[in-house]
């Protein structure tokens, strides 16, 4: 009698194709959050402009930039608007500088709310949340440090004007990112799809929000499950120790080029947010590459005031810099000033593994609910 031949595991996927496959997928989840922001941007294009006009109170203006940017995601985005009613004259660099401080904090939305795809998995969401958090954190210290100050001295202010001053009538700039518009092509067929089959307005924002949602979600579940299948331990440790090597600042350049590549911090945030979830970089790592990120978010509206040539339109886009610049200049460079954030992001991730209630409450407490009583108290 001859025996059975023994069962096989299921057929394990050859490494380049699982490469390939994980590329795939990091596309797909960009297009996926693309996505998502064109949707909220759709939904929210008639309110913008007019959300930043008519602003005086500084505390006001915080609050409109963090919701003018929660419309659309992009810090880029807001920060262009912003830069355009300068350079119209509709508003003036002092009431525009808290704005541009808030669009900072509204950014970070779209990784806290990426992290939320893998709230069904414990330990993998508490890295996930963290990670992203941190980017919160961050913001969230810089501004209440550096508003006070801008408030009482006018130093931003002040040092972008003289900046713009030897800079003025520099050519106009423009850079169009070919990795952006790989993302945004399937975006816009998208868009039409929706457009032609009937969807309006507001519906086809509510549409094109849920579906680059649906993408997000579905893309983290499978690259999360194959990051951890291809990468190795050691180049798991090699990669930790690149990114933390020259005291962060290596991680920190990555941060910039990448978001110079893409035109947005989200983007690169967001990519930073599986990674951490299946374990492969640190939150320690991951920092830095996000303040790259801050920096790197600026040079869209930087350019945008360049091509205008516009003494304050230059100078609101110089503070944008400046102020990203100033606060990893004082929050960076020593170790117990630098471990707050990350100390709050892993508290604040401990609490919402055991009450995940709390991540989807933070996400709207901070990000809607506080800003929206804040310009209604302040405005």
């Amino acid at each position: 009698m001859t025996s059975a031949p023994a069962r096989t595991g299921p057929t394990e996927m050859p490494t380049a194709v699982r490469a390939l496959f994980v590329l795939t997928l990091i596309y797909t989840f960009l297009v996926g959050v693309s996505l998502l922001e064109a949707g909220i941007k759709v939904m929210g294009a008639d309110t913008q402009e007019n959300l930043f006009q008519g602003v005086d109170n500084p505390l006001a203006g915080l609050f409109v930039g963090i919701l003018g940017t929660v419309l659309v995601q992009s810090s880029s985005a807001s920060t262009s608007v912003i830069v355009g009613l300068v350079a119209s004259g509709a508003l003036g660099v002092d009431a525009a500088v808290p704005m541009i401080m808030g669009a900072n904090i509204g950014t970070t939305v779209t990784n806290t709310l990426v992290s939320l795809g893998s709230i069904r998995q414990s330990e993998e969401f508490r890295r996930a949340f963290a990670a992203a958090t941190v980017h919160d954190f961050f913001n969230v210290l810089a501004v209440a440090i550096l508003l006070p100050v801008e408030l009482a001295t006018g130093w931003l202010s002040g040092a972008a004007e003289w900046i713009s001053e030897q800079l003025v009538g520099s050519a106009g700039v423009e850079y169009n990112s070919p990795i952006k518009a790989w993302v945004k092509e399937p975006v816009g067929w998208l868009k039409d799809l929706y457009s032609e089959l009937g969807a309006k307005e507001n519906l086809l924002g509510t549409i094109m929000v849920a579906t680059g949602l649906v993408i997000v979600l579905l893309a983290l579940t499978f690259i999360t499950k194959n990051m951890r299948r291809l990468v190795a331990d050691r180049i798991e440790r090699s990669l930790n120790a690149v990114l933390g090597s020259g005291g962060g600042s290596v991680a920190m350049l990555l941060g910039v080029i990448i978001t110079v590549a893409v035109q947005s911090s989200s983007i690169t945030t967001s990519i930073m947010v599986p990674l951490a979830a299946a374990g492969i970089v640190s939150i320690q790592n991951i920092y830095p590459v996000t303040l790259g990120a801050n920096v790197g978010t600026t040079i869209t509206a930087l350019l945008a005031a360049l091509a205008a040539a516009i003494p304050e339109a230059l100078t609101i886009g110089l503070v944008h810099t400046l102020f990203n610049v100033s606060a990893i200049a004082i929050l960076y460079p020593i170790t117990k000033i630098r471990e707050i954030p990350i100390r709050l992001a892993e508290a604040l991730a401990r609490l919402a593994v055991t009450r995940q209630a709390l991540a989807v409450s933070y996400v709207v407490t901070a990000f809607l609910i506080v800003p929206l009583v804040g310009v209604a108290i302040f405005r």
